[in-house]
């Protein structure tokens, strides 16, 4: 199959097309023919070699961590999806950027959903949902957003909103239109943040999310008025430092199902960007790099 990898780590210009192995569903997992992935922060701190220590990779290395596709193997034990359904999900840490890939963790895709906007929901959305489900109850309460307008944060706000919560979110000026359609009350982040919180929620916050990582946690806290109301899924240095408590992706289907419920019920469309080709996955990293917003690859169109 052909695939994208890198044989080193390092800047974007390390990523190539390649014929590699396929892969094969084995127990609880289906394989699919993918259609499209995502890119994510993780799959470019892999790439460039930041987290080899904690998550050593053997090169050559397929970048990728969700995709949609249309499953054509099943694995022992898979009863809830047949061959030629199309689902999203999650694959291992790094291996889904390739014409197949197998899930540990799937849903089926929400007719409302485009192939891209399904590629963009699988870890942005599994992260969102533990993260509020860290916060605990949150119906009536207001919840602060870092960085609201980026995957995780704009999935973790319409989920909230869609349980009768108030968001304020954090965004560049540029994406506040944006934010307000989706019901949440937009702030600039940066110096100052604190006061315009205050002024955009006379009230108070009672809980924060940091899905930004940009160094605000001693904001968030202060506005929150308790690191116990307070969760990181970007800052994880900072939270051991703070007291905060992080919060990482898991293969769980059933958060997945969650996540499509939502999109069902007309309360979450995943937010893309631009749309590449697999073909153009080292300009989609460098451009993931500078700027927010979630680049989608095409698998397989123009092989």
């Amino acid at each position: 199959m052909f695939a994208v990898q890198y044989q080193t780590y390092g800047e974007p210009s390390v990523l190539e097309i390649a014929d590699r192995p396929e892969p094969h569903a084995g127990p609880d997992s289906v394989r699919v023919r993918v259609l499209a992935v995502s890119v994510n922060p993780i799959d470019r701190l892999l790439r460039a070699g930041h987290l080899k220590e904690l998550l050593p990779l053997q090169l050559p290395a397929i970048p990728g961590r969700d995709a949609v596709g249309i499953v054509d193997e099943v694995g022992e034990g898979v009863t809830d999806v047949a061959i030629g359904d199309k689902v999203f999900g999650l694959g291992g840490v790094s291996d889904t950027t390739a014409e197949y890939a197998v899930l540990t963790a799937w849903a089926p895709v929400p007719t409302v959903w485009s192939d891209e906007e399904a590629a963009a929901a699988g870890l942005a959305s599994v992260t969102a949902l533990r993260a509020l489900d860290a916060l605990g109850e949150l119906d009536g309460s207001t919840l602060l957003v870092g960085g609201a307008a980026g995957a995780v944060g704009s999935a973790a706000a319409a989920f909230a909103i869609a349980a009768g919560v108030r968001v304020v979110g954090t965004a560049s000026e540029t994406n506040h239109e944006r934010l307000r359609a989706m019901k949440v009350i937009p702030v600039t982040y940066g110096d100052g943040l604190v006061d315009r919180v205050r002024a955009a929620a006379p009230d108070g916050v009672d809980f924060a999310l940091d899905a930004a990582g940009s160094g605000s946690l001693p904001q968030l806290i202060e506005l929150a008025g308790d690191t116990a109301h307070v969760v990181t899924v970007a800052d994880h240095q900072a939270a051991s430092e703070l007291g905060v408590r992080s919060v990482y992706a898991e293969n769980d289907s059933a958060l997945l199902r969650r996540a499509a419920a939502f999109a069902d019920a007309g309360q979450y469309t995943p937010h893309v960007s631009e749309v590449m080709s697999f073909r153009d996955a080292a300009r989609a990293h460098a451009q993931s790099e500078k700027r927010s917003g979630k680049i989608v690859l095409r698998i397989g169109l123009d092989r």
